[in-house]
């Protein structure tokens, strides 16, 4: 899957990218202490403990599978966001809708002493300002129903998708159900990406 638009001009989201593989790999042989520390407890930060963690636990990833599924979907959807905001404002918009991932998710379960970590709030905080910023842009996809078949969908419906398909599981989550999956900090990402994405957009 892909996306068109130009290429070139997307160094920090490249550099999220390089960073969260890095920083994966160099903490691989202590992955349990690096999670334990620097992943988000919320019960920890609910009572206004170990707040870095809300930066931090952002550049964590649980196994390659998790890394390459952020990373990809960042790669496809992150190129376009920061041309239209610029590199400093993609910067902090990546940031800020991180953060909002992670209070979104504390707030759901505030006593919880489970770590969480991982860039999925951040990357759909990137997911909502593309479905705001570029909803008409086509992406390439494969499908697999019956045979092999390439075509290219509305970014709005495959973004569109995507959002339901993290409100059906965030609703199982509220239910007190164990997913394993942080969907409510996947929507609390993705509400503030759609919602803050045009303040942060280049004034030309």
């Amino acid at each position: 899957m892909r996306d068109e638009g130009g290429s070139g001009g997307d160094w920090v989201n490249k550099g999220i990218i390089i960073l969260c593989v890095l920083i994966f790999l160099a903490t691989l042989p202590i992955h349990d202490y690096v999670v334990g520390n620097f992943g988000v407890v919320p019960v920890e930060v609910a009572a206004g403990a170990s707040l870095l963690t809300l930066l931090t636990s952002m550049f964590l990833h649980g196994g390659f599978v998790h890394l390459l599924g952020n990373m990809w979907y960042l790669w496809i959807f992150g190129d376009n966001v920061e041309r239209s905001m610029g590199h400093a404002r993609y910067a902090a918009f990546y940031l800020l809708v991180g953060l909002a991932g992670s209070l979104a998710h504390i707030a759901s379960d505030p006593t919880s002493t489970i770590p969480t970590i991982g860039a999925s709030g951040a990357i759909s905080g990137v997911l909502g300002a593309y479905l705001l910023l570029h909803p008409h842009n086509r992406i390439d996809a494969i499908t697999t129903m019956g045979v092999l078949a390439h075509v290219q969908i509305n970014a709005k419906w495959v973004i569109g998708a995507w959002f339901v398909i993290q409100l059906f599981f965030s609703g199982f989550s509220l239910l007190g159900a164990e997913t394993g999956v942080a969907y409510l900090a996947h929507v609390g990402g993705f509400v503030a990406g759609y919602a803050l994405a045009r303040l942060f957009v280049k004034r030309v």
